[in-house]
């Protein structure tokens, strides 16, 4: 991404409406994960930081390409933070019971296909992965551009991509499906060249409603089937064995 991006970035994950959400998604979806998790792509460091709030018995790493980025979130989180590709990870085969990765492989330096072979390499037997990716081609934007987003995805293709990697037990939902028409109206509709970043601070009567709909949406028994962004859980299959 821009520099410039990493520092809204830094600015805004611990109060947006929409990193609050995100975070709340990834972070339930760790609910029975013990031992070492990474953050691959962990940005400026907003989900390792709460992370560690939330679950002090986790051994929390994070990887991050930008050097600045992984240093400002290796003070902000308090978690070991190194610079780095997830394209090629500087970790050992089975280190971690968990890979989170949000909002990562849409990114144009990123190979899809090798960042989730090392996802599901450094994983040990078992391990869950955890994926985050922003939903259809057709909704890309301006603030893709911004942020460097070349891929969206829909979830037969992230089911897809996980399955050729060799990842089992794929669930692959939809969510902000409640906010998706708003999306659709400010990205396509009001939508502008040279347009400023999704991420900026909002009115907090505004931040806290739309906050609001995304909590009102993950209280709701079953997914939507659709929604501008698509979360992912997947397990590395144990070997077997045979007698």
């Amino acid at each position: 991404m821009e520099p410039d991006e990493y520092q809204l970035m830094d600015a805004a994950e611990d109060g947006m409406w929409w990193y609050r959400a995100l975070h709340a998604r990834l972070a339930a979806r760790l609910g029975s994960v013990h031992g070492s998790v990474l953050d691959a792509g962990c940005g400026t460091g907003g989900f390792l930081a709460l992370l560690g709030r939330l679950r002090p018995d986790l051994a929390r790493v994070g990887i991050e390409f930008h050097g600045a980025a992984a240093s400002r979130a290796r003070a902000k989180s308090g978690a070991v933070v190194v610079q780095g590709s997830v394209n090629a990870l500087p970790f050992l085969n089975g280190a971690f019971q968990a890979v989170v990765s949000a909002d990562v492989l849409c990114h144009g330096a990123v190979d899809p296909v090798a960042a989730l072979m090392e996802f599901h390499r450094v994983l040990a037997p078992g391990g869950c992965l955890v994926l985050n990716m922003p939903a259809y081609a057709w909704l890309s934007s301006a603030h893709d551009v911004r942020v460097q987003n070349t891929r969206r995805v829909t979830r037969r293709e992230l089911s897809g991509w996980l399955r050729a990697a060799g990842f089992q037990a794929i669930v692959v939902t939809h969510w902000n499906a409640l906010l998706l028409p708003l999306m659709i109206v400010q990205r396509k509709l009001l939508a502008r060249e040279g347009a400023v970043s999704d991420v900026a601070p909002f009115p907090p009567w505004l931040d806290a409603l739309l906050f609001g709909v995304t909590a009102l949406e993950r209280g709701l028994p079953a997914g939507l089937p659709f929604g501008g962004s698509v979360i992912a859980t997947a397990t590395k299959p144990k070997p077997e064995f045979s007698a």
